[in-house]
Order: structure tokens, then C-alpha cells, then sequence
């Protein structure tokens, strides 16, 4: 080999090692940023492609407030005046708020909730959201993006109005239809369904900004992969989420492991033993540092309790620090109906005389409600025959959603009546909100025994109705609800049906329930309406000071 050849392969192995590692950094850099000059391209197209719908929207609203007003001549209101006129809630002085030039924001806001029509605790949360931001930027268009096509603008507002108080000023909400929403459902996904879901919530989130590109996206369901989406192809436009419960958690991983301290709690416990149960674990442990990073490109986060906090600043926490975002994950508890059962359920000495022995239990009949734990312990709760134990009944109040559940319901009434308690125990199937005030205000103890709820409105609506509470001491219940008050129990924890049957009886044996009623109540005033106003306004604004 010649002197040359020699010196050049020399060098070239030398180098080698140095050009190796310098790939090792260019190349995902070079990825990175190809992937980002790719969604940026595909942000602009979309942009263009819905500005005549941005034009229309602000169109409408203007014609809109026009009509209002001209309506509402005769009487002398403004709609400045009705936009602020909610129940119990007085128009706000400017003093009580920033400066004139922040409040009078009139962008766009699109709110990303495709089930916005179901009438849940999720739906309250964005509602109360839609009004708090109506009355805090009068001039802001609001846009909710759904795939509920069978209902129209004014009956999804009479609907609103009527499930939850809430009244929406409509010139400037606007809703935008999704036809990609079974994309999401699980019934489309029956393997993989976590994964599929997300993927699902990509075509979605495409789905909505190739209808109206907003000037600041929030994401009220949970859908991280959306987010990603967004910032991916609109890098500048601020975005929140506002998050019920983790796609994913620590907790669920861990329950994989029947060894571990929650092997046996959830619907997934102890599923992670053998081979499909290895595959499982990894699918898990992968799919949650995609989840992870999705979380991380959100501008502002909030959560609806601290145990969600903890477990989405695990996931996301890391990875939004390595990204400088400055805004903490904020604790936003979500709005409760407590004045409505406060007004509705008397607390005296005289209401404590039509108190009946029963234990109340709202929730739906799905798996992880856990129903089998709260008949089992009120089984052995009866077996006690203590004192406490004669003539306490068990009620058992819940929507019925589909087959399944009307499954589940059939084996619970099976388990009734092998354990004889059949005589003991109230079916309420899909009662009305008028039968829900009337058990909380005759019923004495308020159960859940869902393990790691990620909040618990239902267990609100106990303390708000004075309902002595035995709840399972995990999640939000524990962490947030079900609290001292004054250095003082408001209610009881439990983890066993030997604890729940001990929680029952301490409950029914209280010298004084009024004092642990009143003090429940005290409790609940943390989950009003207004708190949720303050709270979220506060997250909210913080974007709007970042907006493009």
C-alpha cells in the first residue's frame, strides 16, 4: 500500500469514531428540523384554506350582536349588560379586572371537546369555561369544535341551560362539526386501543383545523396528541389543556405487577405476567414516553385535582422542563352544582329528623366504579348486626349506558341476592336530577369506591348535601375532597370491605353528624362555580399575554 492510501485510510479510521458521534446529533437535528418545516408548510395551507371561514365567523358574530341588541332595545339591556348576567353573578367594574385594552382581546378561541352534547362532569368544565371566558373578553369569538351533527346551535344552548344553569351569550360562540369522530371511539380501536385513540385524535385534530385555524387551541377532553398536532403545525399558537384524567399513569403501569403495592387494583391489575403480559408492559412503558412528549409542547396545563397533577407532572413534567416551559401545571378544580343542593338540602336539626339509614352511592355502572367492592362490604357491614348495621339500606343510583352496563347491573342484582341482602338494597337506574336531590337530602352516608379517582363530583355533591362520606382513600377524593376542615374530619377512608363495613358503622355512630355534615358542606364551598372562574381565568390569561 502506498504512503498516500495508507495515510488516507489512517485518517479516515481515526476520524471515524468523531464522525460517527457528530451524526449521532446532526441527524436528529436534521430530522427535527425537517419535521418541523413540514408541519409549518402544512399550517400555512391551512391557514389559507380557512381564512374565509375565520371571515365568516366574525361576520356572524358582528351581525349577531347587532340582532341582540336591536332586540333588546325596548327593555333598555345591552348585550354587554346580558353577556354578564349569569344566576348569583354581578356584572364585573373594570377595576376588577386588567386594563381596558387587554379586555377588549377579540380573537378566536377554539375549544376542542367532541362530545360537547354528552351532559357530563367533563362538559360542566367547558361550559363554565365558555362563560367565564364570554365575561372575561366580551369581544372573543369562541369556537367548539364537535362531531355532534344532530344538534343544532340553539339546542345544544337550551341543553346547556337546562343540565347545568349555565347561560351562553350566542352571538359569539360558534361550533364547527367533525366528521372524523369515530376515529376516536374504542369500539374502532379493539386492539391497541390506547395507541389507536391517539392516532384517532390526530385525524380529528386535522379534521378541525382544516375548519378554522384559532388564534389560541384548547383541548378540554384530554387529547395530548392533539395538542402536538397543533404546535407542530401552528407553532406560535398558545395552547392549554385542561386535563381530567391521564391517558396513561404511573399508577396503571405499576398495577401491570401483581407483586406491586396495586397489583390488584384497577381494571388492568395483575396483567402483566407472561409473555402477553410482557408485550403489554413495554406497549405501555413506550406509549407513555410518546404521551410524555405530546404533553410537553402545551403552553399552560391544568388539572382537575392534585392526584392528576402529581401523575401528569411525572409524565410531562421532565420533558416540559427540558423544553423551558415556564408555566407550572395548575390545580383547577372543575365546577360543582354545590349551591344549586345547598339551596336544594337543608342542614338543621329539623332536616337530621328525615334522615333514613341509607348509604348513597351515585355513579355510573361502569367497571372501575367497583360496585361489587361497596355491595360486598355493605354484606359485611349487615353481618355485624350491630346497632348501627339495623335498617340501613344501600342505594345504588346510576346512569345505564349500554349493554354492557345494563350487564353489569344484571350481576350485581345476582350478587344481591346471593348474599341475601336483597330486601337491603335500592336499584335507581337512570333517575333524573330531581330523585339524585331527593336521595342526597334524605340519605345519611355517601360511598365511592372507584380506586384512583382522578376527582369525584359525585363526592362533592355529597359534602354540598351533607352526606357523611366513606370514600376510597386514593386519588381525588382522598387528596382533595374528603378533608379535614378546622382540624376536624368531614368524612372516612377505606380500602377493604373490612374498612368500608368499619367506615359505615363509625358513620352511623357519629355523636354529632350535624357537626361532620355542616363542616362537609364548609368543605365543598372550595368547588363552587366562582372558584372555577377565578382559578381558570387565571391559567387563561397567561395566553392571552403570549398570543401572536
Amino acid at each position: 500500500m502506498d504512503p498516500l492510501t495508507l495515510l488516507i485510510t489512517g485518517a479516515a479510521i481515526g476520524c471515524s469514531p468523531f464522525a460517527a458521534i457528530a451524526l449521532w446529533h446532526v441527524v436528529p437535528l436534521l430530522a427535527r428540523a425537517f419535521v418541523g418545516a413540514l408541519g409549518s408548510c402544512a399550517g400555512w395551507y391551512l391557514r389559507k384554506k380557512t381564512d374565509g371561514r375565520r371571515a365568516l365567523i366574525i361576520r356572524a358574530t358582528e351581525d349577531g350582536e347587532a340582532s341582540l341588541r336591536d332586540k333588546n332595545k325596548s327593555d333598555g339591556a345591552t348585550a354587554a349588560t346580558l353577556r354578564n348576567r349569569e344566576k348569583g353573578t354581578k356584572p364585573k367594574r373594570e377595576a376588577d379586572v386588567v386594563e381596558e385594552e387587554d379586555r377588549e382581546w377579540d380573537g378566536i378561541v377554539g375549544f376542542f371537546h367532541p362530545f360537547c352534547n354528552a351532559g357530563g362532569g367533563g362538559e360542566r368544565v367547558l361550559w363554565a369555561a365558555v362563560r367565564a371566558m364570554q365575561q372575561r373578553w366580551p369581544k372573543a369569538k369562541i369556537v367548539v369544535y364537535t362531531g355532534d351533527h344532530d344538534v343544532s346551535k340553539d339546542k345544544m344552548l337550551s341543553r346547556v341551560k337546562n343540565t347545568f344553569s349555565i347561560d351562553i351569550h350566542p352571538p359569539t360562540i360558534h361550533f364547527l362539526y367533525l366528521s372524523t369522530r369515530h376515529w376516536v371511539l374504542a369500539s374502532t380501536w379493539p386492539h391497541a386501543t390506547l395507541l389507536g385513540q391517539s392516532l384517532g385524535s390526530l385525524v380529528m385534530g386535522w379534521d378541525a383545523f382544516s375548519l378554522l385555524v384559532p388564534d389560541i387551541f384548547v383541548d378540554t377532553m384530554g387529547y395530548a396528541f392533539t395538542l402536538g398536532l397543533s404546535k407542530l403545525l401552528f407553532p406560535r399558537v398558545p395552547t392549554a389543556a385542561y386535563v381530567h384524567y391521564p391517558t396513561i399513569s404511573t399508577d396503571m403501569l405499576a398495577s401491570l405487577d401483581p407483586k406491586s403495592a396495586v397489583g390488584n387494583q384497577g381494571v388492568n391489575a395483575g396483567q402483566g405476567v407472561g409473555l402477553k403480559g410482557a408485550i403489554k408492559r413495554h406497549y405501555w412503558r413506550w406509549f407513555a414516553s410518546v404521551y410524555s412528549r405530546m404533553g410537553a409542547s402545551v403552553d399552560v396545563v391544568m388539572t382537575n385535582s392534585t392526584w392528576t397533577q402529581a401523575h401528569i407532572q411525572s409524565l410531562w413534567g421532565p420533558r416540559r422542563k427540558q423544553r423551558n416551559r415556564q408555566h407550572q401545571i395548575a390545580v383547577v378544580y372543575p365546577p360543582c352544582a354545590v349551591s344549586d343542593i345547598e339551596q336544594a338540602v337543608e342542614l338543621s336539626e329539623q332536616s337530621e329528623e328525615k334522615r333514613e339509614k341509607c348509604i348513597v352511592y351515585i355513579a355510573q355502572f361502569r367497571p372501575e366504579k367497583n360496585h361489587q367492592l361497596i355491595v360486598s362490604s355493605f354484606a359485611e357491614f349487615l353481618k355485624s348486626d350491630s346497632e348501627a348495621s339495623r335498617d340501613a339500606k344501600l342505594v345504588l343510583l346510576g346512569s345505564v349506558r349500554d349493554d354492557n352496563d345494563s350487564r353489569r347491573v344484571y350481576q350485581l342484582r345476582l350478587l344481591v341476592n346471593e348474599l341475601h341482602i336483597k330486601d337491603r338494597v335500592i336499584f335507581k337506574l337512570d333517575a333524573p336530577w330531581s330523585d339524585v336531590l331527593e336521595w342526597l337530602g334524605k340519605g345519611y352516608i355517601g360511598v365511592n369506591g372507584m380506586w384512583n379517582e382522578h376527582f369525584g363530583i359525585g363526592v362533592v355533591e355529597y359534602q354540598a348535601a351533607g352526606l357523611i362520606s366513606v370514600v376510597h382513600d386514593s386519588g381525588g377524593p382522598k387528596l382533595d375532597i374528603v378533608t379535614d376542615v378546622d382540624g376536624q374530619p368531614t368524612g372516612f377512608h377505606a380500602t377493604t370491605t373490612t374498612e368500608y363495613a368499619e367506615g359505615f358503622g363509625k358513620a352511623f355512630s357519629l355523636p354529632d353528624p350535624l357537626a361532620v355534615r355542616l363542616r362537609a358542606r364548609k368543605s365543598a364551598e372550595r368547588f363552587t362555580d366562582e372558584e372555577f372562574t377565578k382559578r381558570w381565568l387565571t391559567e387563561l390569561q397567561k395566553l392571552i399575554g403570549t398570543r401572536p
